[in-house]
């Protein structure tokens, strides 16, 4: 059971064996995220990046304003406005604003995003399994219930959102340059 403490070179033990739990969990998390960076590089985005083409990709044509987005994005992400921004640049995604109120910016996916994550679908929907795989079902679905309630004390599940770029996560719309 000190495998982590081996892995990061730890001499002492840990205080707890919650804090030998989370520091498990946050060594395992960044071990995924890295594995995922690795993926997704191939076709020039980041998993952060691919993570909301896939989030617009749901939300069919109308699209989600800027602080939709951020809310249902896996990690937190303080300034959408940013990514949003380069995935524009892209091409990936466009923008425009709403007509009842233009402080308000609708981000779609665009057929080149829409062909990206067409491609790059099969290959980073096996990720899972090729990091997972080796746990039956039920021990999938103990871990699932496990990390569900280690988040139950989570109160800030998500970090402010910044769409106007001002940091504080106030505002609707992307206020950025260049948007239609």
């Amino acid at each position: 059971m000190a495998e982590l403490r081996l892995e990061i070179g730890q001499g002492r033990p840990f205080s707890s064996a919650a804090e030998e739990a989370m520091l498990n969990l946050m060594r395992t998390a960044d071990c995924l995220h890295r594995g995922l960076q690795r993926k997704t590089r191939a076709w020039g985005v980041t998993s952060t990046q691919y993570n909301v083409l896939r989030i617009l990709r749901g939300a069919q044509t109308l699209g989600l304003t800027c602080s939709a987005i951020g809310t249902r994005m896996i990690t937190a992400e303080p300034d959408i406005t940013r990514l949003l921004a380069r995935l524009k640049a892209l091409k990936l995604i466009r923008q425009q604003r709403d007509k009842r109120d233009r402080r308000v910016v609708w981000t779609q996916i665009s057929a080149t995003g829409l062909s990206l994550l067409a491609e790059m679908d099969p290959l980073v929907q096996q990720f899972p399994v090729e990091m997972l795989g080796h746990l039956d079902e039920e021990d999938l679905a103990r871990l699932i219930r496990l990390l569900e309630s280690a988040r139950k004390n989570c109160q800030d599940t998500q970090a402010p959102v910044s769409c106007n770029g001002d940091r504080t996560g106030e505002g609707q719309g992307c206020e950025a340059n260049g948007i239609d």
